[in-house]
């Protein structure tokens, strides 16, 4: 996941909630959005 950009990586997450992927793939998406400490823009966007 290091090579997506940080908009990327959150349309990812977006996008894999709306199409009810797995809770293990979701939980994937998270920890990195977490690790680049860029969670603030998912509530921005909520």
């Amino acid at each position: 996941m290091d090579k997506l950009s940080d908009e990327l990586l959150i349309e990812s997450y977006f996008k894999a909630i709306e199409l009810k992927l797995s809770p293990e793939f979701i939980r994937l998406i998270e920890k990195e959005i977490e690790r680049r400490s860029i969670s603030h823009k998912i509530k921005a966007l909520s």
